[in-house]
């Protein structure tokens, strides 16, 4: 299964609609602070079995005004990518910085970790916001949100790191040529992938190779190879 989530069957009882504004208190109470297994020097608020985030469908998600949660669970990509970052602190040390499609901040938060001047952690979820800056707060460290959609801009970032986001054609067919506009110019960009349908066959060169721990009901595995790739 790929960016989907877990079908199951929720737990009875209403649950009151929601917004990015009144999130917190769902999120933290649909989460448990945790280190992702390949990332042990994160803490994020990540559901699990534990949680009845995990058993609902989309559309029992739907009804209660969640768009599908990433930004509860860590993806393979972005693990590796969070590692990869923090083995080689030099990638984002003193540079700007934009985590495309953050989820988490999983890959925002290692990249001030590893020293980055300045981090931007974007993604068009709205609830992300409330999720990135829970996350932020617990790991004690400070980065901007971007809510828009940013693919085809430039605000000069040194370095843009991307973690998962070669699962869908219409979206890679919109993101290889942002890339390839923000790498002539300069910017460096790493992409963290575990085998996604639609990531490029040419063009990218292979930085690291990881086995990931991952879940099974998200990934149909309980380990993916992840590689770490730069554009070319």
């Amino acid at each position: 299964m790929e960016r989907g989530l877990p079908h199951g069957r929720a737990q009875p009882g209403a649950v009151k609609r929601l917004t990015p504004k009144t999130a917190k208190t769902f999120i933290l109470d649909n989460t448990a602070l945790m280190a992702p297994p390949h990332v042990p020097e994160v803490l994020l608020h990540l559901a699990d079995e534990a949680h009845d985030l995990w058993l609902r469908t989309e559309e029992e998600l739907a009804e209660i005004g969640l768009p599908p949660p990433f930004w509860a669970f860590a993806w393979a990509g972005g693990q590796g990518l969070a590692r990869y970052v923090l083995d080689n602190p030099g990638t984002v040390r003193g540079k700007r910085v934009l985590d495309f499609a953050s989820g988490s901040g999983l890959v925002a938060i290692a990249a001030i970790k590893a020293g980055a001047k300045q981090v931007i952690a974007a993604d068009i979820d709205p609830f992300c916001e409330t999720a990135i800056a829970i996350n932020l707060e617990a790991n004690t460290v400070d980065a901007q949100f971007l809510g828009t959609d940013c693919v085809g801009s430039d605000d000069g970032w040194d370095v843009v790191l991307a973690g998962d986001v070669f699962y869908d054609k219409a979206f890679a067919d919109r993101l290889l040529p942002w890339f390839r506009s923000l790498k002539a110019r300069g910017a460096e960009i790493l992409v963290g992938d575990p085998g996604r349908a639609y990531l490029p066959r040419t063009g990218l060169e292979s930085l690291a190779v990881y086995q990931v721990p991952v879940t099974r009901v998200l990934e149909d595995a309980e380990v993916k190879r992840t590689t770490v790739w730069r554009l070319a």
